[in-house]
């Protein structure tokens, strides 16, 4: 009869390194700055962000972003690869910034805002994704 072996436990090493308190809150201050290139209204915003509260959202614009809890820095992390997409397929940023919010027939006629308001993280990566595989990366 075969003999269990005991093995050693040993701590996770997550693949991707986390993201550092002192790169969301330039991550957040970046996203201030793009919401307003791609004219989001400050509902849109806090969809954007996973519900943030309006009120965090106004202190945000001011500079004080404070905590941010992990699944808003893979927010902030996916918005900005989806910034740095559209300013390599775009070499005109304004075009890039429009973009968002234009129809697209890849989405099936909407917007790629529209389809990350629908307001889960994974609709920001699926327009991250399509924009990656556009770009080629």
């Amino acid at each position: 009869m075969p003999q269990l072996q005991l093995i050693e436990k040993t701590a996770h090493q997550p693949t991707v390194p986390e993201i550092s308190d002192a790169e969301s809150e330039a991550m957040a201050r970046a996203v201030v700055n793009l919401f307003t290139k791609w004219s989001l209204s400050d509902a849109q915003a806090t969809i954007l962000l996973g519900g943030l509260s309006p009120r965090t959202w106004a202190r945000w614009k001011t500079g004080s972003v404070g905590r941010v809890p992990r699944d808003l820095k893979a927010r902030l992390s996916n918005l900005m690869g989806i910034h740095k997409a559209l300013r390599i397929i775009f070499t005109d940023a304004k075009r890039g910034y429009k973009w968002i919010s234009q129809n697209n027939d890849t989405f099936g006629g909407t917007s790629a805002l529209d389809i990350m308001l629908a307001g889960e993280l994974t609709d920001i990566m699926r327009v991250r994704r399509y924009l990656d595989s556009v770009r080629g990366g």
